[in-house]
């Protein structure tokens, strides 16, 4: 027996995709692998380093108020990351709102504190306890911690008038004077 092969047309037309439907994926595929780059060069960065750029960003205090770093340019902001459990961080909170009530009043200086990985109560009992009236809030999503990549707490970061970083601190302040001498040193810049 012999078997016949024949060729028959399909019974329903191939349709080709409209144009505009191929440019619209290719430029879906082109949008996703941009982001996809830019969060993996992200991911790849280092901290901020002296010299940079602090993109801006915006902090919601305790009290409910949205603080946002662009509202302070041409100023020197004194950022601090701190948390209740941190033993270090007490070392410095007296110092550090002894300096912020020195600069609060000539105008040129905020300073900003963000509890790191802490609960609410706890942060508000902290501030309490040290009597700490500069704003602060949570660092919600450890979103800011993250642009800076600290590495723990404390961590003070002084941006200035330029908006540019112009100081950092790993660990805590020793002294009232050597906050008074990195603020000091930034508004003179």
């Amino acid at each position: 027996m012999s078997e016949t092969f024949s060729q028959s047309t399909p019974t329903a037309q191939h349709r080709k995709l409209p144009a505009w439907v191929i440019a619209l994926a290719f430029l879906i595929l082109t949008a996703f692998l941009a982001m996809l780059a830019f969060g993996l060069r992200r991911s790849m960065m280092g901290p901020i380093t002296i010299g940079q750029s602090v993109p801006a960003f915006s902090i919601t205090t305790y009290d409910g108020k949205t603080l946002h770093t662009s509202d302070y340019a041409g100023k020197v902001i004194v950022l601090n990351f701190w948390s209740s459990w941190c033993k270090p961080c007490e070392q410095e909170a007296a110092d550090l709102e002894r300096a912020w009530r020195k600069y609060q009043t000539g105008g040129d200086v905020v300073f900003l504190g963000l509890a790191y990985v802490d609960t609410e109560p706890n942060s508000l009992e902290y501030l309490r306890k040290f009597g700490i009236t500069y704003p602060n809030g949570p660092d919600l999503a450890t979103k800011v911690s993250q642009m800076f990549r600290i590495r723990g707490v404390p961590e003070t970061y002084i941006i200035g008038k330029d908006g540019k970083l112009a100081y950092m601190k790993i660990g805590p302040f020793s002294s009232i004077n050597e906050i008074y001498n990195a603020v000091d040193m930034v508004v003179r810049k």
